[in-house]
């Protein structure tokens, strides 16, 4: 077990690539307070894990007050902490024709300064475990699809945190900072979007070459296998990276003759 005796704090842990980075964690050793926004979201995984080392909290953690209370649930059932994953995220289309000031406003307190705040509090519960922190961001953080202008905004600035602070920690405080960017993952909630947006139900087996070369999306679970190399040990001293998860390269694609 890769993980084994770990404590460990995840955002948006209720659905998506954060129920998978939970249940691949618990399956690893891992001791898991899992955040969300829905309780009885958090009541389903914990009838469905039915593990004793899975406790939910259910709170919106742009709410003043909610990263100390986070850290504090940790280590009182826990008594120590030794990893954060910051996977809690809205993703909402937008241009610069209709991203108003509200609008942003709430997508960075949600995707980049809630996460920062988590970070800060807990630090100290960190640098004793010499722990680490990973940042769920998005391949969009490079640049983002045009009608994923303020999405993207902050994803990009989370990744630049990650970058920074996982230099800085780690040199002052012995605590690792990665992040991780998804490409395009075939989550429960993906599925609803699309279909809202007016696709079929075979939406996702047909998808152009140009964003699937392998013609599927990725899995939650596979995801939760990327996050696993960043939390554990194993991955030894790594510190400040991004690693992409993605079917193409984002730098210097060879774009298809068709395009």
């Amino acid at each position: 077990m890769q993980l084994k005796n770990k404590v460990i704090l995840i955002t948006g842990g209720y659905t998506g690539i954060g129920k998978a980075i939970v249940e691949r964690c618990i399956q690893e050793g891992a001791k898991i307070l899992a955040n969300g926004l829905r309780k009885e979201k958090g009541e389903e995984l914990v009838k469905q894990l039915d593990s004793d080392r899975l406790i939910t909290h259910a709170q919106d953690i742009t709410e003043e007050g909610t990263p100390k209370r986070l850290i504090e649930v940790a280590l009182k059932n826990y008594g120590k902490l030794d990893a954060v994953v910051n996977n809690a995220a809205i993703i909402r289309p937008s241009n610069i024709g209709t991203t108003d000031m509200p609008f942003l406003k709430r997508m960075l307190e949600v995707n980049t300064i809630a996460p920062f705040a988590i970070i800060q509090a807990a630090l100290p519960y960190l640098t004793k475990t010499k722990g680490c922190v990973l940042n769920i961001g998005s391949i969009n953080a490079w640049s983002g699809e045009p009608n994923l202008l303020a999405y993207s905004i902050s994803k990009g600035a989370l990744m630049t945190m990650s970058r920074n602070l996982g230099d800085t920690l780690f040199r002052e405080n012995g605590v690792r900072v990665n992040q991780i960017n998804p490409g395009w993952v075939l989550t429960d909630n993906e599925f609803i979007n699309q279909k809202e947006q007016g696709k079929k139900d075979d939406w996702h087996l047909n998808l152009p070459e140009v964003f699937a070369p392998a013609k599927r999306l990725f899995k939650p679970e596979e995801l939760a296998t990327a996050a696993l190399y960043l939390l554990s040990d194993q991955c030894g001293p790594v510190s400040g990276q991004v690693l992409e998860v993605e079917q193409f390269p984002m730098i210097g694609r060879n774009m298809p003759k068709e395009w």
